[in-house]
């Protein structure tokens, strides 16, 4: 036999009544108002839907009359009741039913009951429709005014604004809805003024210079919005000025370390290949030099070292005569350029990640009068990006105006912008070498040896290069003279290929700031503890 259904009381003291899960998040005051005239008139006419919750019982249908009770009766007045027994899904849709049926539900009630069948559903669209008896386009447009801020949410609720509002507002990075919700509140601009705004300062993707593969799905994609609303901005924008600014910096950075060394490549003079054509460098320095014929037999290299510990002379004087003397200065002097412009990428890009060092940066170059070095289009040129799209077209007190505006993490943001303008711009490059040593700004993370780099060197000064890296004692000197004896781009990609030999992490004297070799860091090797019976034994 079925046990018998338990028999619940048809009224209830409002007392025992408790708030449901309602989807219902506003109630109208001019509404709510009426209604209390009328329980007091007439009473409470149809029955609140209640379900069991412990000793009390929960709202599944009726919340409105239930406030109005409370206000015209107190907590002691009694109401009419059915209560059943309901699971939470089925809760949710009595209640859903219950609002669509007696009051137009907002459009953001129905957002968050969108987004809470969905879940039900497993993220099945298809079912949540049909569940909430919509139609697939309607619980699309639902679920993207779910994305909406609890402001602009009540903003909405509260007929301050307009759907067409919020659909547009639905578009842009939730952290951006609420000033732009200001904005329209304080200028009341309508749906098409707000349209005309945020187009403004939306991105058009077809002048994004990164790889847009990733925005064809992206919900702030404009052309996305196309399909679900009728407001929209014109397809084909990006409405995350955020991200659009991220992946712009990240292929910007990019293109120009590659058009850095790419020019510089072409502006040094290809150095012949044969090496009967002197070109020697004058000898500087006694203590840094290498003889282009070669080091001794049998001499041992220190690749750790910073600079060759002692010079190792030609096995003969006469040919010393006539053949060039390669030396620490003369390799650095063919790499000037591209060494200061890597080290102003490097430390731009360390400062762009450092607020707190790009802060210290500008106080120096202020109290040192060199921050006006910046170039005035560097800044100004991406103003809308680090501000706000329309920030270049503002007079100049409501420039201030926004400035003062920019939230913490805006600030630090333009902040970083500013000291990465100075690393590139200012002229002389001994501050940037100063600035890079005091914030430990290691050149390995962002540049190693390349072919580039290799090119640019006559095959005397690329034994060079490999003795102080390490790549001419790895190789064994007899290895490495006959492929020294090839053409020079089988050495140079000999050199960036050879098997053992690692690259990474080792500094040419050429390109650091002190003018030694820098070696690779040391590898730390975990310790890993001794078991237990081990450490017993």
């Amino acid at each position: 036999m079925n046990a018998p259904q338990p028999s619940y009381p048809t009224t209830l003291p409002l007392s025992r009544i408790v708030k449901g899960d309602n989807p219902r998040r506003y109630f109208d005051r001019k509404k709510h108002a009426e209604m209390v005239i009328s329980v007091r008139q007439h009473g409470v006419l149809q029955p609140l839907l209640l379900r069991p919750k412990g000793e009390n019982y929960a709202i599944v249908a009726g919340e409105r009359r239930y406030r109005a009770a409370q206000e015209a009766y107190g907590p002691g007045g009694e109401v009419p009741v059915i209560i059943r027994e309901m699971t939470d899904q089925q809760a949710l849709e009595a209640a859903i039913a219950e609002n669509d049926d007696r009051d137009d539900p907002s459009e953001t009630e129905q957002a968050d009951a969108a987004v809470r069948h969905l879940a039900a559903c497993q993220g099945d669209r298809a079912e949540a429709a049909r569940r909430l008896a919509w139609s697939r386009s309607k619980l699309d447009r639902r679920l993207a005014l779910a994305e909406l801020s609890d402001t602009v949410k009540t903003a909405l609720d509260e007929r301050r604004i307009k759907v067409g509002h919020a659909e547009l507002l639905s578009a842009i990075p939730a952290d951006k809805q609420d000033k732009a919700l200001e904005t329209i509140l304080r200028a009341g601009l309508d749906v098409g003024k707000t349209r005309e705004l945020l187009a403004r300062v939306m991105q058009n993707l077809a002048t994004a210079i990164f790889d847009k593969t990733e925005c064809t799905a992206c919900p702030f994609n404009s052309t996305t919005q196309r399909v679900l609303f009728e407001i929209h901005v014109d397809d084909g924008h990006c409405t995350n000025p955020t991200c659009f600014e991220l992946k712009t910096q990240t292929a910007e950075m990019i293109r120009f370390e590659e058009e850095e060394r790419a020019e510089k490549a072409a502006r040094a003079a290809a150095p012949p290949d044969s090496d009967d054509i002197d070109d020697a460098e004058p000898d500087d320095s006694a203590d840094d030099t290498l003889s282009s014929t070669g080091s001794q037999s049998g001499s041992k290299v220190d690749t750790n070292a910073s600079t060759p510990a002692n010079p190792v002379r030609s096995a003969s004087n006469a040919s010393a005569a006539h053949k060039p003397t390669v030396t620490v200065k003369s390799i650095a002097s063919r790499t000037i350029e591209l060494r200061e412009a890597t080290w102003r990428t490097a430390l731009a890009r360390a400062l762009a990640g450092n607020a707190a060092h790009a802060h210290t940066t500008i106080l120096v170059a202020a109290m040192s009068g060199t921050l006006s070095q910046i170039k005035p289009d560097t800044l100004t040129a991406r103003a809308g990006l680090l501000v706000s799209g329309n920030f270049p077209a503002l007079d100049y007190s409501a420039k201030i105006d926004a400035i003062r505006a920019l939230s913490a993490p805006q600030a630090s943001k333009v902040l970083s912008a500013i000291g990465a303008a100075y690393a590139k711009d200012v002229l002389a490059f001994e501050h940037v070498a100063y600035l890079a040593r005091a914030f430990a700004i290691d050149l390995r993370d962002s540049w190693q040896v390349d072919q580039a780099f290799l090119d640019r060197y006559t095959k005397p000064e690329l034994k060079f290069i490999a003795q102080e890296c390490g790549l001419l004692a790895h190789t064994g000197e007899k290895r490495f003279a006959k492929l020294l004896a090839s053409k020079k781009v089988e050495l140079v990609t000999g050199m960036l290929n050879r098997p053992g030999f690692d690259w990474a992490g080792r500094l040419p004297s050429s390109m650091t700031l002190d003018g030694k070799y820098g070696p690779p860091p040391p590898r730390v090797v975990p310790q890993v503890q001794a078991p237990i019976a081990e450490l017993a034994a």
